[in-house]
């Protein structure tokens, strides 16, 4: 049962992990933050879809490797049963196609287990206020992939014969400047801290700006994002 002492904002943590040492590392990490709360253990992909559905917690930190069913198929149950309850994958795993199968799975963020732990903590925030949070440099893996995707051509044909020119540019005009620069350091691949840096801006207010372009251009995920900026020429297409 969810403690009802906690305070509404605290953000309430399930830990997956099959390693005994480094998700009770990762639990007395997390518990030293006052803004969240660990409300769960699992040691199996099953166990952590089970403990999702029973806690409903804010974000699930997810390992890959783990016995009985791995982390990417727990991911995809629990998005799919809980789409409320956003996962942060934390793995060894630094391939790209890891990265991407994650974000297919239904992940808002990917982080590998060498990060720091100030990274660890602004992960856990972005995804639980809706935002997404991707190790350094993955984003450019994203693009590529966007890119040179089968079925990128594809769908990006689809996209620009759904959406007239001058709809597109509507759709791009609805965002202020500020949110148009935040949008594109976030499908670089910047985090909010580097984002809040270069545009001399608070994290809160660049997390603000993030929701606002989520919610006015109606974009699900960090994929959407991402092809959403190299249409409009936010970014260039090349990997």
């Amino acid at each position: 049962m969810p403690d009802e002492s906690a305070s509404s904002t605290t953000i309430r943590v399930l830990l997956a992990d099959d390693h005994d040492i480094l998700r009770q590392g990762l639990k007395m990490l997390l518990s030293m933050q006052q803004e969240m709360q660990v409300v769960g253990e699992a040691r199996t992909g099953r166990e952590a879809v089970v403990m999702a559905q029973e806690l409903l917690p804010d974000v699930v930190v997810m390992d890959i490797t783990m016995p009985d069913m791995d982390g990417l198929e727990a991911c995809q149950l629990i998005r799919s049963q809980q789409p409320a309850t956003q996962v942060l994958m934390l793995t060894m795993h630094e391939s790209e196609e890891y990265f991407l199968q994650s974000l297919r799975m239904g992940a808002a963020g990917y982080l590998v287990k060498k990060a720091a732990p100030s990274d660890l903590r602004m992960a856990i925030n972005a995804i639980a206020q809706g935002g997404a949070f991707l190790y350094p440099g993955l984003a450019k893996a994203l693009i590529r992939s966007y890119v040179a995707s089968p079925t990128s051509a594809t769908q990006t044909l689809h996209d620009q014969e759904s959406l007239s020119t001058s709809s597109l540019t509507q759709a791009l005009r609805i965002l202020t400047p500020r949110e148009v620069e935040v949008l594109r350091l976030v499908a670089e691949g910047r985090t909010n801290q580097e984002i809040a840096d270069q545009l001399t801006l608070s994290i809160k207010t660049v997390q603000t700006h993030r929701a606002n372009v989520m919610e006015k251009l109606d974009l699900r995920d960090i994929t959407h994002l991402v092809r959403f900026a190299i249409r409009h020429g936010l970014i260039p297409p090349e990997p």
